[in-house]
């Protein structure tokens, strides 16, 4: 699987009805009020390792072939 960056992952994200709930720190929260789905996204400077992501978009209910 291809990394992601966090801005990367943000885009997807939205591109799926999340938006932007709050900011605490390095980490920004993302709601999808259609579904009350919720996500949190770490903004670090570098990809997200795999784990994270997949994490990250099961929180989000994106399946594996809707990334690609």
């Amino acid at each position: 699987m291809k990394s992601y960056t966090p801005k990367e992952i943000v885009a997807i994200l939205i591109a799926h009805g999340f938006e932007l709930a709050r900011i605490k720190g390095s980490h920004q929260v993302y709601v999808n009020r259609a579904n009350g789905k919720r996500t949190v996204v770490p903004m670090h400077g570098k990809d997200l390792k795999k784990g994270t992501l997949h994490s990250i978009l099961k929180q989000a209910g994106i399946e594996l072939k809707e990334r690609e």
